[in-house]
């Protein structure tokens, strides 16, 4: 372990590269499921059966499949219909499509949770549904919800490494190159373990402001 540290100093370039690869999927998978997330759970209130009946499959699919099957359909499964993603892009899409699931349904328990009364005062007002949802409920809806989408934004930063199943060089299959020639894979998925763990943190601290923020608006 001393030798590692001392070494260390060798590898940490290349965490930092992937940590930063981690982040950067993290990111952009999260505004991926958040985007899916609220029109799944908008389509669920849908007057419309069949966009009600797509929504209620999109979840039941999703949530009922392994993340790590969904992320060979999305990379290895689109080939064969023509479509080719680099493996960068098919992990967030893979990732954002897979958390957009968990998301529907937190979104979907904020929307039951406002009194209707709201949206029929709003409407009386003058304001259409689509500024009544977007300046009126919206906004108590993400108040409710952040703790819970805290959590799955957290859920969607540790499943980043699943995508080193299809080359996404971060930190686990970093990792794996590292201990593929130095064979010491304590040490590494240690670090790995310890690297997760702060940009972890990090985002519960960010989202521990955010909660005291919308707290002290409301």
């Amino acid at each position: 372990m001393v030798n590692f540290f001392d070494e260390f100093k060798i590898y940490g370039p290349g965490f930092l590269e992937a940590s930063w690869t981690v982040f950067g999927i993290t990111i952009l998978t999260i505004a991926v499921s958040w985007v899916c997330g609220l029109v799944a759970a908008l389509a669920q209130r849908s007057d419309w059966k069949a966009v009600r009946m797509a929504a209620g499959f999109y979840i039941w699919f999703i949530r009922g499949t392994p993340t790590l099957i969904q992320v060979f359909l999305i990379y290895f499964g689109l080939p064969q219909i023509g479509i080719r993603l680099d493996p960068f892009t098919a992990g967030v899409i893979a990732l954002g499509i897979n958390s957009g699931a968990y998301v529907a349904e937190i979104v979907r328990g904020g929307l039951t949770a406002i009194q209707r009364g709201q949206t029929e005062s709003a409407l009386a007002l003058g304001f259409s549904p689509a500024e009544t949802m977007r300046t009126i409920i919206l906004p108590q809806v993400f108040r409710i919800i952040l703790p819970s989408i805290t959590n799955e934004a957290i859920s969607t930063l540790k499943n980043t490494s699943l995508l080193s199943t299809i080359t996404v060089v971060e930190l686990t299959l970093y990792a794996q190159t590292l201990i593929a020639s130095t064979f010491r894979p304590f040490e590494f998925y240690i670090a790995v373990a310890v690297i997760y763990l702060l940009l972890t943190t990090i985002l519960t601290f960010v989202a521990s402001w955010l909660e005291r923020r919308y707290a002290n608006l409301g």
